[in-house]
């Protein structure tokens, strides 16, 4: 999980940091997200995703967290990063497009200190521990498999900022 955080990151980071304006506020089209978008997205799922490990944290320990949560780690492993399948994000975590982005990738930075702080210092058994999902698909997750969506959830948001990237409008340097 450490892992994969320190790599999300540093993958979104390098996806970023270096754009131009023009660049970052690019929408491929009116119905896609700008990089921009996307970052702020990630920036609220990953405030949001926390707040559910904390929950399930919280939570007295689930006796029946093995036969609720088995399979759901390699599901969410097959499902978040691939970007088969489209979801649509929870009204609290659309972006508005209304921070500035300086805020943005401190905002990123500060929530994914977090985030790592948390999975590095734990000492809780995450596993027996659960909270609810909105989506039924998901149901119950134990606090480990909150954590693990954080950066899971990062990576499939790579691929959409390398998406726009790529598109054949995007602004040159």
């Amino acid at each position: 999980m450490i892992q994969l955080l320190q790599a999300s990151e540093a993958e979104t980071l390098a996806l970023v940091e270096k754009l131009s304006d023009a660049q970052w506020k690019f929408k491929p089209a009116a119905e896609k997200w700008s990089v921009a978008e996307v970052v702020e997205h990630v920036v609220l799922a990953e405030v949001s995703l926390y707040s559910k490990a904390q929950e399930a944290l919280k939570a007295p320990r689930n006796p029946e967290w093995e036969e609720k949560t088995k399979g759901k780690t390699e599901f969410l492993q097959r499902v978040m990063p691939s970007r088969t399948g489209r979801a649509k994000a929870p009204d609290e975590i659309v972006p508005e497009g209304k921070v500035m982005r300086a805020d943005l990738m401190q905002k990123l930075r500060q929530i994914r200190a977090r985030s790592m702080r948390l999975a590095e210092e734990i000492q809780a058994p995450l596993k027996a521990h659960t909270a609810e999902h909105p989506f039924p698909i998901f149901n119950t997750l134990n606090a480990y498999q909150w954590m693990l969506y954080i950066p899971l959830h990062n990576q499939r948001h790579n691929k959409q900022i390398e998406e726009v990237l790529a598109s054949p409008e995007f602004p040159k340097q």
